[in-house]
């Protein structure tokens, strides 16, 4: 019989703050967290605003002496993850060490060192090239820092699935915990590039928004005025534990995590399926994983990106699952505060979907003034909305045509409703 794995801790660094309660307060007061950007001179840039994680100081994380040898998303990660642990009350002790694991992942991973490195090699030659450059930005070094920094001897992993890389993170260690391989995953994802390169690559892609005089009204998922979406940079770490387990701690409880599903659209490299069958797919997977009909779910977070085929798309997959249905489930991009944290977005939508799940308050859709009239569901505009949540779905699309999908239940909810017994 499958373990029954919970949500217990929820750790959160992004452009609306870092830690998971101002993060979670500025969100359900709707509050962007878009400005101009300051890491880089932009005025050569169509794009010249972006989500930036503001007043984080990783010294208050890290080691003095080791801040440098890890790039920006490592550093993200390991608050991240402490915000993710203490808020779980868990100390790994020893005798446990080798049942807790940490699979956190990252679309680009260490760019920023990357770029930086790249400038000493030019302007210094070999001699110049920091001896930690490499395992200060190679992507499965978030997990291992957090492993070595709280003690986690399970399984350690990463993963690299553009912006479903979050997302595919907490659902692989939900199966890990169901079938026994471990009882405890500090899982998500962790991202920072915004850097001229990575910027300049979207710019040049024609993905970002150029509403540069607006920042805060920039990032408009489902909005008729949608022009592309705003980078942000962040960490999203989920604590997740077998059922019983966090029982005996006395261990808090967000959520429980019952369906994930994965598909691909096998159709472009960044464009997504026309007519939306991979993400219709990955819902529909999610949904026949919990055994649970597509019309007990209340509320969707959303991949809402904020780019006008994404968003047409997302809501096609959304009518084609729910049919007459769709307008009754409430759906909300959260993107359009935090702007879209690429590898890190499915580790912080997971964590906001178990808060609102647990609360009963859906964070809402801002910017959404002027309705698309092809988009035409109920996308929580504006305002949070209370709202009791039996289901949940968490909704991540990448590029290469990926896509995965948690479904997540308020505690309790899916035991009565499968008559399980705990």
């Amino acid at each position: 019989m499958q373990r029954r794995v919970v949500v217990t801790g929820i750790g959160l660094v992004s452009p609306l703050g870092v830690g998971t309660e101002e993060n979670w307060k500025n969100l359900l007061a709707g509050r962007s967290g878009i400005g101009p950007i300051t890491r880089f001179d932009a005025a050569d840039y169509a794009t010249r605003i972006a989500g930036e994680v503001k007043g984080f100081d990783p010294a208050a994380f890290i080691p003095k002496k080791d801040v440098k040898k890890m790039d920006v998303f490592i550093q993200y990660a390991l608050a991240a993850a402490q915000f993710a642990l203490e808020d779980a009350k868990l100390t790994i002790a020893p005798e446990e060490a080798d049942r807790v694991g940490v699979y956190i992942g990252s679309g680009i991973g260490g760019l920023p060192s990357i770029e930086s490195q790249h400038r000493e090699l030019l302007e210094g030659g070999p001699r110049k090239i920091s001896p930690f450059f490499i395992v200060g930005l190679i992507v499965n070094l978030a997990s291992g820092q957090v492993s070595i920094r709280f003690g986690a001897k399970g399984p350690n992993l990463a993963n690299s699935t553009a912006c479903a890389t979050g997302t595919h993170a907490v659902g692989d260690s939900f199966r890990m915990i169901a079938r026994g391989d471990a009882d405890a995953m500090i899982c998500g994802g962790a991202e920072g590039v915004i850097t001229p390169l990575a910027v300049g690559g979207f710019c040049a892609m024609r993905a970002l928004s150029t509403r540069n005089d607006d920042p805060e009204r920039a990032s408009r998922p489902f909005d008729r005025d949608r022009d592309g979406f705003v980078m942000g940079e962040g960490a999203g770490i989920v604590l997740l534990e077998e059922l019983e387990r966090a029982g005996r701690r006395g261990a808090p409880i967000y959520a429980e995590v019952v369906g994930y599903g994965v598909s691909a659209d096998a159709f472009h490299v960044a464009a997504p399926s026309a007519d939306g069958d991979g993400p219709w797919r990955v819902m529909r997977n999610a949904a026949r994983d919990a055994g649970i009909e597509p019309s007990e779910i209340d509320y969707i977070n959303a991949h809402g990106t904020s780019t006008p085929e994404g968003d047409r798309v997302e809501t096609l997959a959304i009518k084609r699952l729910f049919g007459e249905a769709a307008g009754k489930v409430a759906i909300s991009s959260t993107k359009s505060m935090t702007g879209h944290l690429l590898g890190a977005a499915g580790g912080i939508e997971t964590g906001i979907t178990a808060l609102a799940v647990k609360h009963g308050i859906m964070p809402p859709t801002i910017n959404l003034t002027n309705r698309d009239p092809e988009l035409d569901l109920d996308y929580v505009p504006n305002e949070a909305r209370r709202r009791d949540i039996r289901y949940a779905l968490n909704n991540s699309f990448g590029f290469g045509g990926t896509n995965a999908c948690l479904l997540l239940a308020k505690h309790g909810a899916h035991e009565a409703r499968t008559g399980e017994r705990s």
